[in-house]
């Protein structure tokens, strides 16, 4: 072990030391919060919307003329959307999972409560095709039957809340944890009281807005209501026979105009057009933080490189009489290797710190996770590992300098 002596060098170059010390800290610091975040937002883009996804997709409708007899309509065009070969379900919905936007409701348990049970709920619409226009798996308890559904605008939803409803598994698990779900009674108006009771549940389907982290939205609390959704603007969700959903996708407007051209026909997208999109900032963050960490390990491994490089120049002479007095190529290479790692090390070491900092200042401000050890370990060990490699290089040139040439320097 070449410690005492490695320790000693060290001390003659103190600017060079520090300044490696510095940016090999910064880099640990950045590069594990980004693994965090990194790794948050592809869990949160992969996250199930309850959805048969493959076959499934929506499009937007919304008539330009007059607002008479709109549920006829809309009855009209759910009946042609049906009519279309390899279509298995249709419903018409005031939204649907990981589209963007949509109804959002507090539940609470009480009557009387004055902070919800639940917020932010979402809340779909689609009388009783809905479930087998998702393609959503019901668990417990049944879905709507034909009696209890009925045509609603959007204007008349605060005035009563429906009598029954379905709820997704996280929303029965976040109103009733550990209890029995069905056939209890929640409340869905906190100005007019009145009892909800639950009748079904729904495994999973993704809120419309998806996970979001910045403004804390939940994602998987969502719930159906027996209503069939009346207005100008509203959106037919489609679902295919398996490997039919591009056909019926193309054929679904030319039918609708055929039935009436009075209208706008817009956003016709898959479930997986619709993820990419509501997901493309976190998408584009993911990116931008891999090349940062990249671009930072890239210019830290430069440093290391051409710190090393300048000490070894400097140390010819040293090199050569241990070249002479017996040292073999290994040693030499063994002692900037170790030079190298006590740097590195302190400077992994101020790094997890700094990134403890950072990640505590983000959680405060940005709403950002708690990072994990194992994104610590795995930043630091990854600048570690970058650093024996950048100074492989100018180690091994140290180490390939014949005895004589070196002393000659001396």
């Amino acid at each position: 072990m070449q410690l005492p002596i490695a320790l000693s060098v060290l001390r003659r170059n103190k600017a060079g030391v520090l300044f490696i010390v510095l940016q090999i800290a910064l880099t640990v610091a950045i590069v594990c919060n980004s693994l965090s975040i990194i790794q948050q937002r592809l869990q949160q883009m992969a996250q199930p919307s309850g959805l048969d996804e493959p076959d499934v997709f929506t499009l937007q409708n919304r008539w330009i003329d007059s607002n008479d007899d709109l549920g006829a309509r809309i009855r009209a065009d759910v009946a042609a959307l049906r009519a279309l070969p390899d279509v298995v379900a249709v419903s018409a919905l005031n939204s649907f999972p990981l589209r963007g936007y949509g109804l959002a409701w507090d539940v609470a348990l009480d009557p009387l409560q004055k902070q919800p049970s639940a917020q932010h709920v979402a809340v779909y619409m689609g009388g009783t095709q809905a479930l087998a226009a998702f393609g959503a798996r019901l668990i417990a308890g049944r879905w709507f039957s034909a009696d209890e559904v009925s045509p609603r605008r959007l204007d008349d939803l605060g005035s009563s809340p429906p009598p029954v409803v379905v709820v997704t598994q996280a929303l029965a698990q976040t109103l009733f944890p550990g209890g029995e779900v069905l056939g209890r009674t929640v409340y869905l108006n906190m100005d007019r009281p009145a009892p909800t009771r639950v009748i079904g549940i729904v495994q999973r389907a993704q809120s419309s807005w998806g996970e979001n982290v910045e403004t804390g939205m939940p994602d998987q609390l969502s719930m159906f209501w027996p209503y069939r959704y009346v207005a100008t603007r509203l959106v037919y969700v489609v679902r295919t026979r398996p490997g039919r959903v591009n056909a019926v996708m193309r054929a679904a407007p030319r039918t609708l105009f055929a039935l009436s051209p009075a209208r706008v026909i817009d956003d016709v997208q898959t479930i997986s057009e619709a993820r990419a999109q509501i997901y493309r900032s976190d998408r584009a963050l993911a990116l931008t933080l891999t090349a940062l960490s990249a671009l930072l390990l890239a210019v830290t491994a430069c440093g290391i490189v051409g710190m090393t490089a300048y000490w070894v120049a400097q140390r010819r002479g040293h090199i050569g009489i241990r070249r002479a007095l017996g040292a073999r190529r290994i040693d030499i290479l063994r002692y900037f290797q170790q030079e190298n790692l006590l740097i590195a090390g302190g400077g992994a070491g101020l790094g997890i710190a700094m990134g403890l900092a950072l990640n505590l200042w983000l959680a405060a401000n940005a709403q950002m996770t708690r990072i994990g050890v194992g994104f610590l370990a795995a930043g630091a060990l990854m600048v570690l590992g970058l650093s024996q490699l950048a100074v492989l290089w100018p180690a091994l040139r140290a180490a390939s300098v014949p005895p004589a040439e070196a002393t000659r320097t001396v």
